[in-house]
């Protein structure tokens, strides 16, 4: 078994025995004379350090110190003529190896020592290449997870974005069969985005806004047209049918587990005291953004033209809107929304 040892002797004469011993065996050696010289020779190609107690500057139990604070994980046996029980106790709890005596009387003993040394240094280099090796797998299969899941993260946002394209178009197609419904949904998308951003509203917000602003009709898809289209006043049932809307979009969205858009979507023509649809919720089940769409969508519905009534003018529906704050609206949105659209108003 071959290795590189490191021998710290002040007794020159004691340094150069061993290190012909060791060559017999045929090791290689490097031998210094003070524990400064240890520390100043040392690094990771040492496989066994032995090292005397008493030498002047830095003695063998301060080297083995500092040693340890390098963490180079060498092992180090004691080679002293002073061979004291203290002593021993003393190397061994710094982390000393072994503990042996000068002079050496026994070769084979002393070469076993050694041996067992080395296949501990051995199994140390082995250890340590293994974590590194298992660190690097880690940090490569860290790297390979993190390009996947942006793979997979850009891929959902595709599909998200497509979907909410499809949908739009769907929409879209569904008010241009009615001219009195034509561009709603546009209109509505853009009031609640002037409204989020004057109130400060963050970029994941504003998305989650503009989906779901874009789609918050998209229930009527598969509801009656005749019912949406009809000139006169709805019957009941009628009525009821059209009320299902919020219920039905958020239906359809639900696959792709768009939660804050669909939970917006059933909730937009809500009241705050309670008295909306499809479930009645009242203020504090309705959150910021479910309550700047219900100004948005109102707003406009008001504004635009219907078969069975004329639209109001802006000032009108604004003063609608602030005559329901706190009962249907939410008065900071309506607040804010007419500071928008009527300036000085």
């Amino acid at each position: 078994m071959s290795g590189r040892i490191l021998i710290a002797d002040d007794d020159k004469l004691v340094c150069t025995t061993i290190e012909r011993i060791l060559n017999l065996y045929q090791y290689d050696v490097e031998a210094v004379y003070s524990g400064g010289e240890v520390l100043e020779a040392i690094d990771e190609s040492f496989d066994v350090i032995i090292l005397d107690i008493n030498m002047p500057g830095i003695n063998g139990f301060q080297t083995l110190e500092f040693l340890n604070q390098k963490q180079f994980d060498i092992p180090v046996l004691f080679l002293t003529g002073g061979g004291s029980m203290d002593y021993a106790i003393k190397a061994l709890s710094l982390g000393a190896y072994d503990f042996m005596t000068k002079p050496i009387d026994d070769l084979d003993i002393f070469h076993s020592k050694i041996k067992r040394a080395l296949e501990k240094r051995m199994f140390v280099r082995q250890q340590k290449a293994y974590q590194k090796d298992l660190e690097k797998e880690v940090r490569e299969k860290t790297t390979e997870l993190a390009e996947k899941n942006k793979l997979l993260e850009q891929y959902s946002h595709d599909l998200e974005n497509a979907f909410v394209q499809i949908m739009s178009s769907f929409q879209t197609v569904l008010e241009e069969k009615d001219e009195y419904t034509a561009g709603h949904s546009k209109r509505v998308t853009e009031y609640s985005l002037m409204i989020g951003e004057e109130i400060g509203l963050n970029s994941e917000e504003l998305l989650v806004l503009q989906r779901a602003a874009h789609i918050h009709d998209i229930g009527k898809l598969v509801i009656e047209r005749t019912h949406i289209c009809k000139p006169g006043k709805l019957s009941d049932n009628e009525w009821e049918a059209i009320k299902k809307h919020p219920e039905v979009g958020a239906n359809i969205i639900e696959p792709l587990k768009f939660l804050r858009e669909r939970k917006i979507i059933k909730n937009h023509h809500e009241r705050l005291d309670g008295s909306g649809y499809p479930e009645g919720k009242d203020w504090e089940q309705l959150d910021q953004l479910t309550r700047i769409i219900a100004v948005a969508d109102s707003y406009d519905a008001m504004t635009s033209r219907r078969n069975y009534r004329p639209n109001l003018s802006k000032k009108q529906a604004i003063a609608e809107l602030r005559r329901c704050a706190g009962t249907q609206f939410d008065e900071f949105v309506v607040e804010t929304f007419a500071r928008l659209i009527q300036p000085g108003n």
